[in-house]
């Protein structure tokens, strides 16, 4: 079955790598407003008989949502035998239950309107907090892709004598996973509370690394304010500045400025979300991921 893959607007570079990757053609779509705001969708490509994979990441969803929406039924409407969606970068994880009378669980609902038209769905390390599998709120094929063996790749390749910092105790599991990939040492932050306000934050053997390269690695970097907090106790601990490494560069606001003027050296992301710090490029796992997709529908 041939392949063919749409880009939505912002998502250009991307499919490009993935065409290149998957031996597969990039379709031609127009995709605009009417004056009155309405969306307009045309695909200019044959799709007739073909899988079509839909390339999106979701920040900032609401705009892209129905845009997406209607390229997906347009080309099932024109004969494509399925339509997949990547989204390396998937929104509305968070709202998982219901924290407040009257609230609904939008991760469900978002959950069921992607999967009411997409015939699978793959993604780069989704917000799974409360939810184990991808598959309790997108009732299609999916496949939950891990950057934790590229962000390793990345670090033995480019940072000499590095040490990778967790902020917390629940980032542990996280860091331990890519210091042991990346075959370097880990430590994490402990926060010793001496009163509601009054919290010392310690680095356990902190002599040992006094000359070691800091790496602080997040997967989502929004508001940046953890990383920041971070940056600021390894500053008091005498240690060199360092490397903040996040999957997602949602980057809120100003959060990006913010965190380089806290004192990190380097910000560093990978490319689910375009931005200026994407420096860890995972088209080829998901090339290789959404093929394998593909072959067991």
């Amino acid at each position: 079955m041939k392949t063919i893959l749409f880009s939505l607007p912002g998502n250009e570079e991307q499919t490009n790598l993935l065409a290149k990757k998957m031996n597969a053609e990039i379709g031609e779509a127009t995709l605009r407003k009417f004056p009155d705001g309405e969306s307009y969708t045309r695909i200019l490509s044959d799709v007739k008989n073909k899988c079509v994979v839909l390339v999106c990441t979701l920040h900032d969803p609401d705009e892209k949502l129905l845009p997406l929406y209607f390229l997906g039924q347009t080309a099932k409407s024109l004969g494509a035998m399925c339509t997949c969606l990547v989204a390396p970068y998937l929104a509305y994880m968070r709202q998982d239950k219901v924290f407040n009378k009257g609230e609904g669980v939008t991760s469900s609902f978002f959950g069921k309107l992607i999967s009411g038209f997409a015939d699978s769905i793959t993604t780069i390390d989704p917000h799974l907090h409360r939810i184990s599998a991808l598959g309790e709120v997108y009732h299609i094929p999916n496949k939950v892709i891990h950057a934790a063996d590229d962000i390793s790749k990345w670090i033995k390749e480019n940072i000499e004598n590095p040490v990778l910092i967790g902020p917390d105790s629940e980032s542990e599991q996280w860091v331990s996973e890519v210091a042991k990939k990346a075959g370097t040492p880990f430590t994490v932050l402990q926060k010793i509370r001496h009163g509601d306000r009054n919290v010392e934050v310690s680095i356990p053997d902190v002599e040992k690394y006094k000359n070691a390269t800091p790496i602080l690695v997040d997967d989502i970097i929004s508001t940046a304010h953890t990383m920041i907090e971070t940056v600021q106790h390894l500053k008091k601990a005498g240690m060199k500045p360092p490397i903040c490494i996040g999957i997602h560069a949602v980057f809120s606001g100003n959060a990006y400025q913010d965190l380089l003027d806290s004192g990190a050296e380097k910000i560093v992301t990978c490319n689910t979300i375009p931005h200026p710090s994407n420096s860890i490029d995972l088209s080829d796992v998901i090339a290789k991921e959404v093929k394998e997709l593909m072959n067991h529908k």
